[in-house]
């Protein structure tokens, strides 16, 4: 990914309330049409950041380019600038009384470059509920709802802030294939998340916050070293549950399969989950 161009940089970014640092020279990069995620505890300056991203609020010191713009002085205009991204908020004020594809069909008006919006309806999978008032809608279906609307201007950066909380197992995994869409048409994508099965299965890299700084960058996989931790083998033999920890489990499965005839009973091979890995940077942190 490094011979991609950045659609965000951002160096030695602070924000401060009442003395107290939110943001304490954080520095930050994410490739143009990459899923990029940001985790971190409550309190860590997620929230902060983004909205130092998004043009909402200023910041003390440090230098940040979104688009090739400064989001508290856009060059070409504040609302040129906001053409070119899209913002999904935790919560939005509701359009009760609207269907929608009224809802949709409005918000269009409002963008240069807007997408049709009877195929952002297709896109979010709202087909068959075109004529329901916003109202009637479940949760799932409203998200879906709140993703259109980000994504009717057609924005080069779309912003996702908690996209799936209070969504059941199927409805999160129904909106995580609409984002990987939303990625393999060329949209970058900022997400932040409690999920971190949703960093993981969306995410091509992350950064965990904490304090206002940035722990680390890098792919699910590699963070914090967790591609190279050591292994646990787990397995029944004798009647009793044996446990290895090593750096070798493919050497250490030959031998034993060689030891014990038939299959192993009770065989797992586990290395560290990302969350394991995560609250590992959390409290040394």
């Amino acid at each position: 990914m490094t011979s991609r161009s950045a659609a965000i940089t951002v160096t030695g970014l602070r924000k401060s309330y009442a003395g107290v640092d939110a943001v304490a020279g954080l520095d930050l990069e994410v490739h143009t049409g990459e899923i990029f995620a940001i985790l971190g505890p409550n309190g860590a300056g997620k929230t902060t950041t983004v909205e130092i991203l998004e043009g909402y609020r200023d910041r003390d010191a440090g230098d940040v380019q979104v688009l090739g713009e400064d989001p508290q002085n856009p060059s070409s205009g504040d609302r040129v600038w906001r053409n070119r991204i899209g913002i999904v908020l935790q919560s939005v004020s509701d359009f009760a009384d609207l269907t929608v594809s009224e809802t949709i069909h409005h918000f269009a008006h409002y963008y240069t470059k807007a997408k049709d919006p009877e195929k952002v309806i297709d896109l979010v999978g709202l087909r068959e509920k075109t004529q329901a008032k916003v109202v009637t809608l479940s949760g799932g279906q409203r998200r879906r709802l709140d993703v259109a609307l980000g994504i009717i201007g057609s924005p080069e950066i779309l912003f996702l802030d908690e996209p799936t909380t209070g969504f059941d197992p199927e409805a999160r995994r129904a909106f995580w294939e609409l984002i990987r869409a939303l990625r393999d048409e060329g949209t970058t994508i900022l997400l932040t998340t409690h999920y971190l099965d949703e960093a993981e299965a969306l995410a091509d890299r992350v950064a965990v916050i904490n304090k206002g700084r940035v722990l680390e960058v890098s792919p699910p996989a590699t963070l914090g070293g967790r591609a190279d931790a050591k292994a646990t083998i787990s397995w029944s033999e004798g009647g009793q549950t044996k446990t290895e920890i090593t750096a070798t489990p493919t050497a250490f499965l030959s031998d034993l399969a060689k030891r014990i005839p038939g299959e192993i009973e009770d065989l797992t091979v586990t290395r560290p989950s990302l969350e394991d890995i995560y609250l590992r940077m959390i409290g040394e942190a």
